[in-house]
């Protein structure tokens, strides 16, 4: 019987301080609290909330036969305990309904796999453990940043303990098989690999709303009967995954986006051969039938378009080298407040806002970005890690000066 997993990332980043050369070795302050709490306000009120209610209210409705799981980094996490803590108890709300999962992921949306397997395993154990604390529950699939993704990393993620883990459905390794279906990584046992469905989660969360498109206006009943049409054999469980923040922020109320996602539920389950399964459901319903062999690191963004990629150019690179350099001189420092700063810095939205192509129509990135250009948000950037870079590099020679005193006072005394 096919299914289909509908899950979302939830996540928002620190909104940075404009910080120009002349603030370098004076503020040390990054983020700007006036700024963090009018964003997270305004996607609370026009997006979590709002949805939160039709999702329980679905849930209700149905029995439990309508269920999501959600994607929600520790950065948002954070920025909603200290600004907006209704809303925790909102996504309590629904994960108490027993038909709502939480996946794994990096705590702060960061690309550390790519630059620090060591930084990576300890921000998906800090993630972790707030799920934990929040929620009261234990990830078990796991979704990284920008579903980047190789066979190195299922190796990782299923050593590390997690039953499955989801990534992009890509047509050129697929080469003509379906995305609906669970898939294995070379050598890696039946560990599976859940494939998010491109074209029907790009339907939502791209071409939604948007009248030029030529299946405009895209209804529930409509999107359900494309979801009816999965009969093959080859299909076992449809994938969604897209930013929550489709409902309300990308896609404004009167787009009619909360009325489809209202109606979603009862018009997929109109027809009784499909159901609703979280990821974990998925994987324990569809057993890996094939290979999905990924030796070079895929992501979302391999689109035919170069849009928004977060290391396209020198810019990006160079910063993204840079921030990760100082990471035995961060960790040395043993200074909670300094390696929660560095890791804020590591959130892939500051690199994005340094693409050439950050303004692509019909990409979500660009609506954070309060930079006019990729070399204004560059330079920004720039300075702030210079400034933390300093502030690090003194506070170990102080420490290191004070140790030494230390142990000087106990030899002379």
């Amino acid at each position: 019987m096919p299914s289909i997993s509908l899950c979302f990332r939830v996540h928002q980043p620190y909104c940075l301080k404009k910080y120009a050369f002349k603030d370098i070795d004076v503020q040390h302050n990054y983020d700007d609290a006036g700024i963090n709490a009018a964003a997270i306000d305004i996607v609370a009120n026009e997006c979590y909330l709002p949805a939160n209610k039709i999702i329980l209210s679905q849930i209700k409705k149905t029995g439990g036969k309508f269920k999501v799981a959600f994607s929600i980094s520790g950065t948002v996490l954070e920025l909603l305990q200290q600004y907006r803590p209704d809303v925790i108890v909102s996504f309590k709300a629904l994960v108490d309904t027993g038909y709502v999962e939480i996946l794994a992921e990096t705590y702060n949306n960061s690309l550390s796999w790519l630059h620090s397997k060591k930084e990576f395993a300890a921000q998906i154990e800090k993630h972790g453990t707030l799920i934990k604390k929040l929620f009261n529950i234990e990830p078990v699939v796991f979704r990284n940043t920008e579903l980047i993704y190789n066979n190195e990393l299922a190796k990782f993620i299923a050593d590390a303990g997690y039953k499955g883990i989801l990534c992009e459905g890509l047509a050129k390794i697929l080469k003509g098989r379906t995305a609906n279906q669970t898939y294995a990584s070379p050598d890696n046992g039946d560990f599976g690999i859940l494939l998010r469905n491109v074209e029907l989660s790009d339907d939502i969360a791209f071409r939604f709303g948007q009248t030029s498109w030529s299946q405009h206006p895209l209804t529930a009943k409509k999107f359900a009967e494309w979801i009816h049409r999965h009969t093959s054999i080859d299909t076992c469980n449809i994938n969604l995954f897209f930013d929550y923040e489709t409902f309300g922020i990308h896609k404004k109320i009167d787009s009619g986006i909360f009325e489809f996602l209202k109606y979603l539920p009862e018009a997929v389950l109109s027809n009784p051969e499909f159901k609703f399964k979280t990821p974990t459901e998925a994987l324990d319903n569809c057993y890996p039938k094939d290979i999905y062999n990924v030796p070079n690191t895929i992501s979302w963004k391999d689109k035919t378009v170069d849009c928004c990629m977060w290391s396209s150019n020198v810019m990006q690179h160079n910063t993204i080298k840079k921030l990760y350099s100082l990471e035995k001189l961060v960790l040395k420092s043993e200074n909670e407040k300094v390696i929660d700063t560095w890791r804020k810095l590591q959130a892939v939205d500051y690199f994005y806002f340094m693409s050439a192509h950050q303004r692509c129509e019909g990409d979500a990135s660009h609506l954070l970005n309060p930079f006019n250009s990729s070399k204004e948000a560059y330079q920004n950037f720039s300075n702030i890690l210079t400034d933390f870079e300093i502030f690090t590099i003194k506070s170990d020679l102080k420490n290191n000066k004070n140790r030494f005193s230390k142990q000087e006072h106990s030899i002379l005394y």
